[in-house]
C-alpha cells in the first residue's frame, strides 16, 4: 500500500493574493461605497470593517460568443403582431432590469456584496492622505513604516519568486537525491562491462545487472527538475523609519450654540483625524482642547464624551494652544498642526481677536491649521475673519460642513497628498 506524505508548507490566507488583486482592481468603486457609508456609522463603530456593495455592471467582464450568422428563418407560434417577412427589432433593454427595481419583464441581478476587514477599510479610508508640510526637524520619535528586503522565505506569492535561489535549491536537491543512485549505477555499469569482456560469462548475472541498471536509471530520471520545496521567495518586512516628531492640536467648540447634531459631526471629524494619525504615523502627540467661555485641556475620554457646555469665546482655545506650544512643543523641534471645529458663532468682539492670534502668533509656528465650520446656516462672523487669512497664509485651510455626508469629503480635502 503506497503512502503519500504532503511536505508542502501549510500556508494560511492562501487567497490573500487574489483578494488584494480584487481590491486594487475595484479600488475606485470600493472607496466610493465607503465614503457613502461612513456617514451612517455610529461614533463607536467608525473604525470597524464594512460590507461593501458594487454594482454588477462595474465588475462584469467582456465575453466572446459564437454566432450562427447569416439570414435565418424562425417560426413563432401564437403570433398576433408579425406577418411573414417582417423583421423583429432588438429589445431596447435586452430583457433585463436591475434587481433593486421592480420590472414586469426580464430578470435582474443583485449588486455584488462582500466584506472587507478593519485594516482594509482603514487603508481605503486614508489612501493618498498625509500631513501637509511635514518636515524633518529632528530624527526622533515619529516614525513611518518602510518596506525593506529581509532575505528569503519558503512561502510567498508568485510575484516574489527568486528564480536564482529557487534553481540553486533545485540543483542542490537533485544532486543530493541522485548522488547515491549514480554511485551505485557507476559500480554496476563497471561490473557489467567486466562481465561482458569475459569469455563464457554468467548470462543470468549479466541479465540481472542490466535489469538493476535500468531500474536505477529510471529512479534518476524521475527526480523532478524543480519541486515546491525548492521555491524561494524574496521576503519583505515593514521597518519603522524615523521621520520627525509631530503634534496635533484638536480644538472643539462645546458652547451652547452647538446642538447635539453639530457636536456629533465634530466628534466624527476628530475620530477620523485620530484614526488617520494613529494609522499612518507612530508616536504623534495629540492635544485635546475643549472650549466654551473658557478653554480646557482634556484627555481623549473627556474630549469625546463630556457634556460640559456654556457661552462662546473662541480665543480662549487659541490662547491655550499658543501657551502649550511655548511650554512643551518648540517649533524648531516639532511639526505642529491644529484642527478647529466650531459652528462659527462667537462674540463679535472676540472674532477679531481670534484673527490676530492666528495671524501673528500661531500660523508662523504651525505647519498647518484646518478650520471646519459646522452649521446649516449662513457663515458666521468667525468665518468672515478667518477668510482674510487665506490669501496670505498657505498653511491655513477652511471648509464648511452642513451634514453628515460632508464629513469625509471635507476631511480628504484637508489632508490630501500634495503633488510635488
Amino acid at each position: 500500500m503506497a503512502q503519500l506524505i504532503d511536505r508542502r508548507p501549510n500556508a494560511k490566507n492562501k487567497s490573500t493574493v487574489n483578494r488584494q488583486r480584487f481590491l486594487r482592481r475595484y479600488k475606485k468603486q470600493i472607496k466610493k461605497a465607503i465614503s457613502e457609508q461612513i456617514s451612517e456609522r455610529s461614533i463607536t463603530n467608525i473604525d470597524g470593517g464594512e460590507s461593501v456593495s458594487i454594482p454588477t455592471r462595474d465588475i462584469s467582464e467582456p465575453t466572446f460568443r459564437n454566432d450562427k450568422g447569416g439570414v435565418r428563418e424562425g417560426v413563432y407560434p401564437g403570433n398576433k403582431e408579425f406577418a411573414q417577412g417582417d423583421k423583429i427589432k432588438r429589445p431596447l433593454n435586452q430583457g433585463q432590469e436591475k434587481g433593486r427595481r421592480a420590472s414586469d419583464s426580464g430578470e435582474g441581478e443583485d449588486e455584488f456584496a462582500f466584506e472587507i476587514s478593519k485594516d482594509e477599510y482603514l487603508d481605503m479610508l486614508f489612501d493618498d492622505l498625509e500631513l501637509p508640510n511635514l518636515k524633518k526637524n529632528q530624527l526622533r520619535k515619529m516614525t513611518k513604516s518602510k518596506t525593506v528586503r529581509a532575505g528569503f522565505t519558503n512561502d510567498g506569492v508568485p510575484t516574489n519568486i527568486n528564480i536564482v535561489r529557487s534553481l540553486r535549491s533545485a540543483l542542490s536537491r537533485r544532486v543530493a537525491m541522485g548522488a547515491e543512485p549514480r554511485r551505485v549505477l557507476h559500480e554496476l555499469e563497471a561490473e557489467l562491462e567486466v562481465l561482458e569482456q569475459e569469455v563464457g560469462g554468467d548470462e543470468t548475472k549479466r541479465l540481472a545487472l542490466q535489469e538493476e541498471i535500468e531500474v536505477l536509471r529510471g529512479r534518476i530520471r524521475r527526480i523532478p527538475f524543480i519541486d515546491t520545496f525548492d521555491l524561494r521567495f524574496n521576503n519583505f518586512v515593514q521597518r519603522p523609519e524615523p521621520t520627525s516628531q509631530a503634534v496635533m492640536f484638536c480644538l472643539m467648540d462645546v458652547s451652547g450654540s452647538m446642538d447635539q447634531e453639530t457636536k456629533d459631526i465634530a466628534k466624527r471629524f476628530y475620530i477620523l483625524l485620530y484614526l488617520f494619525l494613529t494609522r499612518s504615523y507612530r508616536d504623534v502627540d495629540v492635544v485635546y482642547i475643549r472650549h466654551h467661555t473658557q478653554a480646557k485641556e482634556v484627555d481623549e475620554e473627556e474630549f469625546f464624551y463630556s457634556r460640559e457646555t456654556g457661552g462662546t469665546i473662541v480665543s480662549s482655545a487659541l490662547e491655550m494652544t499658543r501657551d502649550i506650544i511655548a511650554q512643551r512643543y518648540p517649533p524648531t523641534d516639532w511639526n505642529i498642526y491644529a484642527a478647529q471645529a466650531s459652528d462659527g458663532d462667537n462674540w463679535n468682539d472676540d472674532s477679531p481677536v481670534c484673527e490676530q492670534i492666528l495671524a501673528k502668533q500661531l500660523l508662523p509656528q504651525l505647519r498647518y491649521f484646518a478650520y471646519v465650520e459646522i452649521t446649516k446656516r449662513d457663515h458666521q462672523g468667525l468665518w468672515d475673519h478667518y477668510s482674510r487669512l487665506l490669501e496670505s497664509n498657505d498653511n491655513f485651510a477652511m471648509q464648511h460642513i452642513r451634514q453628515y455626508e460632508d464629513i469625509y469629503p471635507v476631511f480628504r480635502e484637508f489632508f490630501r497628498k500634495q503633488t510635488q
